[in-house]
């Protein structure tokens, strides 16, 4: 009796966390209508704050913001807070970045961590140059 209690609660208390304290979704999601930003290079980090290679990413992702500011658009989707951006990019496991050119078509997608150089030299190979490098 005494593991059937643990066992639910365990569960409930899973629940709970997964679906962000009980809180209902509509009260969590943000618009995600203007994502890929047209007329801007985007690169779409879909993940979670609670996903270990996607909390070792987000120091970067934040610097790459920053460095590439008004040359690409940089955006973390915690997709636990926004399921339907996860439905809406095909998410199957996370993280998973898209690239997206200045029309918004995809051009390339990788699953799983992705280190800052392969970001760099993904953005390079799309025509975005790094910071000190604008024309």
């Amino acid at each position: 009796m005494r593991y059937r209690v643990f066992t639910v609660l365990v569960i409930g208390a899973l629940f709970w966390a997964l679906t962000a304290g009980g809180l209902s979704a509509a009260t969590q999601t943000q618009d995600f209508a203007g994502v890929p930003v047209t007329g801007i290079v985007t690169m779409i980090d879909l993940g979670s704050k609670s996903c270990i290679p996607c909390k070792l990413m987000s120091g970067t992702l934040v610097k790459l913001k920053r460095e590439y500011r008004g040359r690409a658009d940089i955006i973390f989707i915690d997709v636990h807070k926004n399921r339907e951006q996860a439905y809406r990019f095909g998410i199957r496991a996370i993280p998973t970045q898209i690239f997206f050119d200045a029309e918004g078509e995809e051009v390339y997608r990788h699953i799983g961590f992705m280190a800052e150089a392969d970001i760099v030299a993904q953005l390079t190979k799309m025509g975005v140059e790094g910071q000190g490098k604008q024309r």
